[in-house]
């Protein structure tokens, strides 16, 4: 089940979605997990985009969309529910660990990677991430929960630890994305160790697709007129 994680703080009005595209603008670090009444307060040192967040905006951390609170010329914090912390990469969370930190996508920027929403679909577990023989490439390798292989396709995109990634390779539910060293350098790649969690997004339009073809409700208002008017 997807988690939806922009919450907002009590009294703040209606639920505005934020999207975002999958392209990391910094890595932060995680400076204090504080545990109390089943919930758990995450703060995170950033040098440039907590000067852009006010107090209730949505950040994507790690590719899970969070509102921040409590932000600091150097610091923002998060709350996250025990059900986030559980059903995300989140679980393995520790002082100092590097997170992939991205703002929403403003009105009038420019569209960078895919639709990323900030929910994420599961957990995949980190293989690898190989430098590839003769080149600064990498391969990083995945293995991805088979209920959410039949929306990974070869070329497609899928959001991994929050990075809007191409599939280059499917062997069952191992997945490879070729990787530059742009990205190894921008992100939190590089520190990741076999069998760490990674939080997943596949991409909403296969999902969009795969309610179509099922025939949805029979109220439903979704067609493909519907999905090109939106923008899909």
């Amino acid at each position: 089940m997807p988690i939806a994680n922009c919450q907002l703080l009590p009294n703040a009005g209606a639920t505005i979605q934020a999207m975002f595209t999958g392209i990391i603008e910094e890595v932060g670090r995680v400076t204090g997990i504080v545990h109390a009444n089943g919930n758990r307060r995450l703060t995170v040192a950033a040098a440039r985009l907590n000067q852009e967040l006010k107090t209730g905006d949505s950040i994507a951390v790690s590719g899970v969309c969070l509102t921040a609170i409590e932000i600091t010329p150097t610091s923002f914090a998060a709350d996250l529910a025990a059900e986030t912390w559980k059903r995300t990469s989140f679980s393995r969370i520790k002082k100092d660990a590097l997170v992939n930190l991205e703002l929403p996508m403003r009105a009038d920027g420019r569209f960078g990677g895919h639709i990323v929403q900030g929910h994420v679909d599961g957990t995949g577990n980190f293989l690898a991430l190989d430098r590839v023989r003769g080149a600064d490439d990498y391969w990083l390798r995945i293995e991805i929960p088979p209920e959410l292989a039949r929306y990974v396709i070869f070329k497609g995109s899928l959001c991994i630890e929050g990075i809007s990634l191409t599939v280059a390779r499917i062997d069952g539910t191992t997945v490879s994305a070729a990787i530059i060293p742009h990205t190894v350098k921008m992100t939190n790649l590089n520190s990741l160790e076999p069998g760490d969690p990674v939080n997943l997004e596949v991409d909403m339009v296969a999902k969009y697709v795969e309610k179509m073809l099922k025939g949805g409700s029979e109220n439903s208002s979704l067609t493909v007129e519907r999905l090109v008017s939106e923008g899909f």
